[in-house]
């Protein structure tokens, strides 16, 4: 039995397009992402939630001081900017093992719909960011009641 390879360029081309904009609506940012486990610490893992009036945003960012951390919206686009402090050195000590750097680390996303910056909640508790961005008013979900004529 002789079985032809088939190759078909526009469904190869979509599959590839459809890769790559989930690649990129996850909210990747940059070659951070592609870095091994050892410099994990500069990348933001978040979550993004719906909850019909609100986005809900919760993002890991432990060691990071509430007072280094800065949060900015620019249109649909949410930055968070962390800066985690080096150890002060002991005096006379030395390390045996160095794992834990001072680092600064900048997670970007696009919001899927328009938020009120001006009605934004954010709390930082045992290194989570949890933020809550009201929807613009026509971002809102609207029920439309049905009538009979």
């Amino acid at each position: 039995m002789n079985e032809r390879f088939q190759f078909d360029p526009v469904a190869n081309l979509s599959a590839w397009r459809e890769a790559m904009r989930q690649f990129l609506d996850e909210g990747w940012v940059g070659p951070r992402d592609l870095l091994p486990s050892a410099l994990a610490s500069m990348f933001v893992p978040l979550d993004v939630l719906d909850t019909g009036d609100d986005i809900l945003v919760r993002a890991a960012m432990p060691g990071v001081k509430p007072e280094n951390l800065k949060i900015t919206l620019n249109g649909n686009t949410l930055t968070l900017k962390g800066e985690v402090e080096a150890d002060a050195e002991l005096e006379g000590a030395a390390y045996l093992r160095r794992e834990r750097h001072a680092s600064a680390y900048t997670r970007s996303i696009t919001l899927p719909v328009a938020v009120d910056a001006n009605k934004a909640q954010a709390i930082f508790r045992d290194g989570v960011l949890s933020l809550t961005l009201p929807k613009n008013e026509k971002a809102r979900p609207k029920t439309i009641k049905v009538t009979t004529s």
